[in-house]
């Protein structure tokens, strides 16, 4: 049987390859001990560790080298402009110059800036953000440079996996509820919420439990 391809591929050359992932808010500690609060996309998960790309320059960055932890705060699709409040704003000052040519200003309180709360986190000293409906406490495993070295993928180790209560699955104590968590979303620089479940999944038909990691045991100790 011949399969009709209805369209056809053109080669193109884009700029950024953002095709769509969830935004996450990190929150990290200053030199100070001050909070730092700055949106990214650059992430996704492993078991209970996640990979994170940041600018090796970026505030963010330099705390996490220095501190070694983090909190990965994810909003869900009500907190965009909440979000948006954080674009073109850096915790570094002065601010670095090619930030600066893109129209990036220095803010000291983030928080404040964003509209959101700092609540205390229980293994790591960054505060988790109390709006976002799941945040995470992690510790740096590890650093990768990328290409010349201007980007660097961080490993992190999730500690701490704290949701609001109506996200979690009715019945259960350890499962996020797909049909109630709407992330918000990063794609080509614009802000993008989700629809509903398009097609049923023949891998959720394998329990949740089974891939569990050694890392959840070790975190349970902690």
């Amino acid at each position: 049987m011949t399969m009709t391809v209805e369209h056809q591929h053109v080669r193109i050359e884009p700029n950024i390859l953002y095709f769509g992932t969830p935004v996450v808010l990190i929150s990290s500690s200053n030199e100070d001990g001050t909070p730092n609060l700055a949106p990214m996309s650059s992430a996704f998960w492993l078991g209970w560790r996640a990979m994170l790309g940041l600018s090796a320059r970026s505030k963010t960055a330099g705390n996490l080298v220095r501190t070694g932890e983090c909190v990965l705060n994810l909003p869900s699709d009500r907190l965009a402009a909440a979000v948006d409040r954080l674009a073109l704003t850096t915790g570094s000052d002065p601010v670095p110059e090619r930030k600066r040519e893109r129209g990036y200003r220095f803010v000291a309180d983030k928080f404040r800036r964003a509209g959101l709360t700092a609540v205390p986190s229980e293994t790591v000293a960054p505060p988790r953000v109390g709006e976002c409906p799941v945040s995470m406490e992690a510790v740096l495993e590890r650093r990768h440079p990328v290409d010349d070295g201007g980007i660097l993928a961080f490993e992190v180790r999730v500690q701490r996996v704290w949701v609001h209560e109506d996200i979690r699955m009715a019945g259960t104590s350890d499962r996020i509820d797909p049909d109630a968590w709407r992330p918000l979303i990063m794609s080509f620089q614009k802000l993008y919420g989700l629809s509903g479940q398009v097609h049923p999944s023949t891998l959720a038909r394998i329990p949740e439990h089974l891939y569990r990691s050694d890392d959840l045991e070790r975190a349970r100790s902690l």
